[in-house]
């Protein structure tokens, strides 16, 4: 019985330091030269203006260059990831020193597999646990299509851009068509994770593709979304399958803030052939 509570213990520990300091969600603390900052997802440099997303507001902003504090902006990154990496550190100590626990006592998944005990995504093809990679998207103009949109009334279609992942495939490779995937996080974005079939492009991937004009919606996000079931499993753990087996192509897992997806995504590929 001891033992038994001695294990819960450390579990409890382990998950408010590593849950705490590793959100899979990553907000980045953009600085302004008048000391203060914005929570966002991600910005980028457009001429003489920075353009964000706002995770206060849910939406993209934009702010003269001139008002940001670049160099602040990168040394909080840099502080905060030694932060985290200190603190994943000191959580490993407590796992080794202070308590007794098994070396495999993830959620059982199958009789005799179980998942890490780290947070993650994971995907089960039948055989092996995969640990699913998150990549970053990054935004692009799709010149042809606002090449013509110039020559369309407005306010039809004014603009649009393509989200992409860098090259033509992901790094992980699934046989099993029908896999099932399990999100170990504390935030329950698995709730509402959304299976999305990527196009294929000669060196990248599509997302979705955000418009502006009559009839793109509130968020301006165009996307393709398959049908999963969604399971909670226990406090902190989702499994999602595939309704219907996946053709052979590229994938992602994505989550959603409110309307809008997160431009950071857990991306594979199905390949009937690929190495087990």
């Amino acid at each position: 019985m001891r033992g038994k509570v001695l294990r819960m213990a450390a579990f409890l520990v382990l998950t408010a330091l590593v849950a705490g300091s590793l959100p899979l969600r990553a907000a980045i603390k953009l600085y302004l030269k008048d000391g203060t900052y914005e929570l966002v997802k991600s910005y980028e440099l457009q001429g003489d203006r920075v353009r964000y997303y706002s995770l206060e507001r849910s939406d993209w902003e934009e702010v003269p260059k001139s008002l940001v504090d670049f160099e602040a902006t990168k040394r909080a990154q840099a502080e905060e990831k030694t932060q985290q990496e200190n603190q994943l550190e000191q959580a490993r100590k407590i796992e080794n020193e202070r308590f007794e626990i098994p070396q495999n006592n993830g959620y059982e998944i199958e009789k005799g597999i179980r998942l890490p005990t780290e947070p993650g995504v994971y995907a089960f093809d039948g055989l092996r646990v995969i640990h699913l990679i998150q990549s970053t998207g990054r935004e692009i103009t799709d010149k042809t299509r606002n090449a013509v949109a110039i020559l369309m009334p407005a306010p039809l279609l004014k603009k649009e851009t393509l989200i992409v992942l860098p090259g033509a495939k992901a790094a992980v490779r699934i046989s099993n068509p029908q896999p099932r995937f399990f999100v170990e996080d504390s935030d329950p974005w698995a709730s509402t994770a959304q299976l999305l079939p990527l196009e294929k492009r000669k060196d990248s991937r599509i997302v979705e593709k955000l418009r502006s004009g009559i009839g793109v919606g509130k968020s301006g996000e165009v996307r393709e979304a398959l049908p999963l079931s969604r399971t909670r499993l226990a406090a902190g753990l989702y499994e999602l399958k595939p309704t219907r087996p996946l053709p052979t192509g590229e994938y992602a897992l994505g989550e959603l803030l409110g309307e809008k997806l997160n431009i950071n995504v857990w991306d594979f590929g199905i390949e009937p052939t690929a190495v087990k």
